[in-house]
């Protein structure tokens, strides 16, 4: 497992070009063995010290903690901005955030023709998708993902509508997905409609579709396709972030989960219950995705990257 807090990601193709030599040896190996398959884990507002293979020791982390074991920890590794769509920006585009093309949370969009490392490894032969929180700037069209090298994508395009657990709808390749929650919808502007769809954060009123779990199944059904070539998988998770929309100080609801699971019976604030079964979730989500590398023998070739 390599944890990275920056900018890193462009080069994973010379990583995983290293991790080829590495794997192979000769000259002649080198030229029969499949390119390795890349994953990058991002979760919304994780800290380092969150997880237990950094020390955390009240929340558990066991199947990371197992990546840390068996990999290696980037300890000097920082992000790319203190905010979310230029961060994402130096992470897909390798640039930093002086020459970048998103500098801040206002409106700006990615150049006409930047490359991004999707498009550099789909040019060297990679299947490609992205689940998650696109949040690469703004205004966005709901086709933003695929338009910048992801042959497949499944979430939320816009920043804020990602602050909602318990959304309206979705975005599948540029095509709106209904779900069966209800939520009022703040207005925020005309930059948060498109295509006549208010994409507000909001605050759900009927919940029955969580998100995140939708996006999880999405994932790991890419994960499970048979393929011929090798894929490189953005999952972008929208969690641990809190909803701030969802309430004022202190946020009761703003860390809301389906279930608070073991720590429904902790004399802790709500935000903390909530907090803590995202981040044992996101452990689970791990778990999986390790798990179905195995059924499906990738997982010798695989670098899994988490931040």
């Amino acid at each position: 497992m390599t944890k990275i807090r920056s900018s890193a990601l462009p080069q994973l193709c010379g990583i995983a070009l290293a991790a080829v030599t590495v794997f192979c040896g000769s000259q002649s190996a080198r030229a029969e063995i499949q390119k390795p398959n890349i994953i990058y884990i991002l979760a919304d507002d994780l800290g380092w010290g969150d997880l237990g293979c950094y020390g955390q020791a009240t929340l558990k982390t066991p199947h990371i903690d197992a990546l840390a074991r068996g990999g290696m920890k980037f300890t000097r590794h920082y992000s790319g901005s203190t905010v979310c769509a230029p961060s994402r920006c130096v992470l897909l585009t390798g640039k930093h955030t002086g020459v970048a093309s998103i500098r801040g949370n206002a409106d700006a969009l990615l150049a006409e023709g930047e490359m991004t490392i999707a498009e550099s490894l789909k040019a060297a032969g990679y299947e490609t998708g992205a689940y998650g929180k696109w949040g690469v700037g703004k205004p966005l069209k709901h086709t933003a993902p695929n338009d910048e090298g992801f042959d497949q994508f499944f979430g939320y395009v816009n920043t804020i509508h990602a602050h909602n657990f318990w959304p309206s709808f979705l975005v599948r390749n540029g095509e709106v997905v209904r779900l069966r929650n209800e939520q009022d919808e703040p207005w925020l502007g005309p930059e948060f409609q498109v295509g006549g769809i208010r994409e507000g954060a909001g605050v759900a009123t009927v919940k029955k579709d969580y998100a995140p779990d939708l996006i999880e199944a999405e994932m790991l059904n890419f994960l499970e396709k048979d393929r011929e070539a090798p894929f490189f998988l953005y999952y972008a998770l929208n969690t641990p972030h809190t909803n701030n929309e969802a309430g004022r100080p202190p946020y009761e609801d703003g860390m809301e989960v389906p279930n608070y699971g073991e720590f429904a019976k902790k004399d802790w604030p709500q935000p903390e219950k909530g907090f803590a079964r995202m981040m044992q979730m996101l452990d689970e989500s791990v778990g999986k995705i390790r798990t179905t590398l195995k059924q499906t023998e990738q997982l010798e070739n695989t670098l899994i990257l988490l931040q």
